[in-house]
């Protein structure tokens, strides 16, 4: 004869899980996921549950903190197009805008004697 289970852990395991689902629905990811299609705002790739977890909202403002329930400072993007929107953020705050600024094309040419060095000249 088996011994009998402890269920008050698992009671316990299950009531932290409710809780926890509880939370993660109060926040700004589920709030964006039931106020918006699923599909990647960019790309315009489709998501279903299966593949959910690869969609993020994305802070147009660049504030995680900025969570208005309106939902209008969040959008959803697949995690390729979140880290390329991300990659040219850090790129802005490195270098600075473009707009408004000629840009000179580049003039070096690394190759520029490399036949004549290959002969050794």
């Amino acid at each position: 004869m088996s011994a009998p289970k402890d269920t008050s852990k698992l009671d316990r395991i299950l009531a932290e899980q409710r809780d926890y689902i509880a939370k993660r629905e109060g926040g700004y990811r589920e709030k964006t996921l039931k106020m918006y299609p699923w599909v990647c705002g960019r790309c315009a790739r489709e998501f279903t549950r299966t593949n959910l977890s690869e969609l993020t909202v994305h802070h147009r403002d660049h504030d995680h903190d900025n969570n208005p329930p309106d939902g209008s400072n969040w959008e959803l993007l697949c995690v390729y197009c979140h880290d390329e929107e991300h990659t040219k953020f850090e790129n802005l705050v490195r270098y600075g805008s473009t707009k408004g600024k000629e840009t000179q094309a580049a003039t070096f040419n690394p190759f520029a004697d490399l036949k004549a060095k290959m002969e050794g000249k």
